[in-house]
């Protein structure tokens, strides 16, 4: 649930991109041209301090290393950020020169470090720039976001994942998007975790403690930090490496510019769908959540998909679900990542992988192998109306290939629906929450 700081944070950013965007953009548009500028100014803000100092070391190497060399010699000058811009530009700097403001905002855009600049391109941010000049709102733009205060100082990585929820859920809602096109609610991240880490906790104390999370279906990146803040209230000494996957291509470039501005390695969020082109094959994950899209088609998968499912030891070869659902497929992927020592996931779905298909189908064989392999630990029952764009019912389910003596060739069904708070007021479909007392 978004605190009253950050609702009122992503209110002013999309009056803002209503104020100024309506009429020259349609409004399903507003958010491909909005999110780039929160993401401009987040960088903006956590750059300023160490600006100048880079700003004077770029004058005094540039004339004697090519871009690659001095690449490398700016990194190391701005104070662990992993990221820079030489151009002297920030949105304050380009709102003051109204006259030259698009040709100062190519320069701006070319001067960050190259892990930014595709973190740009991957937002799609020149055909929107050049329609912004074109209708002389690109100066408004760069002014109205210097109103906007996102330094990390104040703003923290969870704040930040509030405001970027708030706003997905405002655009997507005008872009009409499907059900299976949701946010995952805070507290529905928190509830994964708890779940996952639950019995685990001696594991993760003591030193020398390494772990990974990963998520397949990664959107902005929100499960895998607030898995980690779990993990490091336990133990705050424990090592604690995130990896993502996302195939859109917006929420990738929120995703791995959000590591970026916490001290994340980016290169550790990979652009592409999980299904057809698995970015991280060679890895083992000790801890994996994820919200995949449920309802959604897999079939432009359906080539890579099929062939690995016909490869024995291959991550599809328990069968694969209907068309129009994929949500069995990123599980078995998820299985397929699991470390030998033990690894747990924590996954939700909709009712759909629970009771879809009769004996025989790709389904049913997917379940079959999943309980024969004693995979499954729990299945918990989540109250409705708790998602911001469908108020179907949802399940989160618990696998691990390490259950305790005592559970093993068992399952465990919690029937949590009607454990909720009513909200005050509706955000979309949302009309309920989980607070702390019911997780």
């Amino acid at each position: 649930m978004p605190t009253p700081t950050t609702q009122n944070t992503a209110a002013f950013i999309w009056q803002v991109a209503d104020d100024i965007l309506r009429g020259t953009f349609k409004r399903h548009e507003y958010g491909d041209v909005t999110l780039p500028f929160v993401v401009l100014r987040r960088l903006d803000c956590a750059f300023a301090k160490t600006r100048d100092a880079l700003l004077a070391a770029a004058e005094r190497f540039g004339a004697s290393l090519d871009d690659e060399q001095l690449e490398q010699v700016l990194l190391g000058r701005v104070g662990g950020l992993g990221f820079f811009n030489k151009s002297g530009y920030d949105l304050e700097r380009l709102a003051s020169d109204p006259d030259n403001i698009k040709l100062n905002f190519n320069a701006y855009l070319n001067g960050f470090s190259s892990n930014v600049r595709d973190i740009v391109e991957n937002f799609k941010l020149a055909p929107k720039l050049d329609k912004l000049a074109k209708n002389k709102l690109l100066f408004r733009m760069c002014d109205k976001f210097t109103e906007v205060d996102l330094h990390p100082a104040r703003v923290s990585n969870h704040e930040m994942g509030g405001i970027f929820e708030e706003l997905l859920r405002r655009f997507s809602e005008m872009s009409n998007e499907t059900a299976g096109e949701h946010y995952t609610p805070r507290e529905v991240i928190r509830l994964m975790v708890r779940l996952l880490l639950a019995g685990r906790e001696d594991d993760l104390r003591g030193t020398g403690i390494v772990r990974t999370l990963f998520d397949p279906a990664c959107g902005t990146g929100g499960m895998l930090t607030i898995g980690k803040e779990a993990i490091h209230a336990i133990n705050p000494q424990a090592e604690v490496y995130l990896y993502g996957q996302e195939s859109n291509d917006q929420t990738y470039a929120i995703a791995k510019s959000d590591f970026l501005i916490t001290g994340e390695n980016p290169d550790n969020v990979a652009l592409g769908s999980s299904l057809s082109a698995d970015r991280w094959s060679d890895k083992k994950f000790s801890f994996m959540l994820s919200n995949p899209p449920f309802g959604v088609s897999w079939k432009k998968d359906k080539e890579y998909v099929e062939a690995e499912a016909e490869t024995p030891g291959g991550r599809f070869d328990a069968g694969t679900p209907r068309i129009n659902d994929g949500s069995l497929l990123f599980l078995q992927h998820m299985l397929h990542k699991m470390e030998t020592r033990g690894s747990r996931i924590a996954i939700v779905f909709n009712g759909s992988p629970l009771f879809t298909g009769k004996a025989g189908s790709g389904e049913s064989d997917i379940r079959k192998w999943i309980i024969e392999s004693d995979y499954l630990e729990a299945i918990v029952a989540l109250p409705q109306e708790l998602f911001y764009n469908t108020g179907i019912s949802t399940y989160i389910w618990l696998l691990t290939n390490r259950k305790a003596p005592e559970r093993r060739g068992k399952v465990q069904l919690v029937d949590a629906a009607e454990l909720y708070e009513k909200m005050p007021k509706s955000l979309g479909n949302k009309r309920r929450r989980i607070g702390d007392a019911q997780i």
